[in-house]
């Protein structure tokens, strides 16, 4: 958005995370254009890794990188648990700040799932096979578990200290737990994701998304969440069967559809609803994330179209 390259010209994206008011205008202004109906703080999942000294970087045109990655057994012991009410209360502030401008919009909180993390540590970036994250896993389980073990606590104080700042649900992003098997899932992370959203959903609903997870649909399920985030790899009715009645489904529109013309997007949209199908609690939205060079008046068209579409 034009609005939000200006923003950044005054600042760099780790920069922009760490400044309340910026980060609480992008905020608002792309909700206010866009015309969603709820707003999701920005942020970026790896904000809680700054804290454990790692070198957490962005580089312009390649993404997160850490310049210290974590894959010895002794690194992971010098990993020290840290205070997220105080390290990381600039996300805090831009939630207070943001939920006082929107007013009667909701806002979402959100972090990173322990898998998606450890393999950021891990791989010092995104990876194609996830190697160094699966050989560690498999190779070092004690020191496995111990990694994923603080990770999980530390997601669980952070998401607790965004509701506390006023943030109305929460999303787990666990963005590369897709590259495991189910069997892998269930043995090295499912108890973990599970500690990481303990207790939350007794405060506020809370989303549980990953990518790449049709085959493992159930597992992610069963680990938490009030609602569970669906990619565009399978279809929605499908999905809503796997999950079962007593979750609500979030997705899951394949994000680069948004680059069809307006007429097939329309049709990509109402498809997705005749597979819900009426079923209450279900959340319109992308299968992922949105790219940069998506038109922005093609995402307006979208939410105008779902409005329409699924009006009662």
């Amino acid at each position: 958005m034009a609005e939000y390259r200006a923003v950044r010209e005054r600042f760099s994206f780790l920069d922009l995370c760490h400044e309340p008011e910026a980060a609480t205008e992008v905020t608002v202004t792309a909700a206010r254009i866009l015309g969603v109906d709820a707003a999701i703080i920005f942020a970026d999942i790896l904000l809680i890794l700054e804290p454990l000294d790692v070198g957490l970087e962005f580089v312009k045109g390649d993404g997160p990188r850490i310049r210290q990655p974590v894959r010895s057994t002794e690194r992971i012991s010098e990993l020290a648990d840290y205070d997220t009410g105080d390290r990381l209360s600039f996300v805090y502030e831009a939630i207070r700040r943001t939920t006082a401008e929107l007013a009667d919009v909701p806002l979402i909180g959100f972090a990173g799932a322990p898998f998606t993390l450890a393999s950021y540590l891990i791989e010092g970036g995104g990876s194609r096979n996830y190697l160094a994250t699966k050989r560690f896993m498999y190779e070092h389980e004690a020191s496995w578990h111990q990694l994923l073990d603080l990770l999980a606590r530390l997601v669980n104080s952070y998401l607790g200290h965004q509701v506390d700042a006023g943030a109305h649900a929460l999303q787990l992003f666990d963005s590369w737990v897709g590259c495991l098997s189910p069997a892998d899932y269930q043995t090295y992370v499912a108890k973990h994701t599970a500690t990481a959203l303990a207790g939350l959903s007794q405060r506020v609903p809370v989303i549980h998304f990953g990518t790449a997870t049709s085959g493992m649909l159930p597992q992610i399920r069963d680990a938490g969440g009030d609602v569970i985030g669906v990619d565009w790899r399978i279809r929605m009715d499908q999905a809503c069967q796997i999950i079962g009645p007593n979750h609500a489904v979030q997705g899951n529109l394949d994000p680069l559809t948004l680059f069809a013309p307006k007429d097939k997007l329309r049709n990509a949209a109402k498809a997705i609803l005749e597979q819900v199908g009426g079923r209450p609690g279900h959340i319109f939205n992308l299968g992922h994330g949105i790219v940069p060079e998506t038109p922005v008046d093609h995402v307006r068209f979208l939410v105008d179209t779902v409005h329409e579409l699924s009006q009662r």
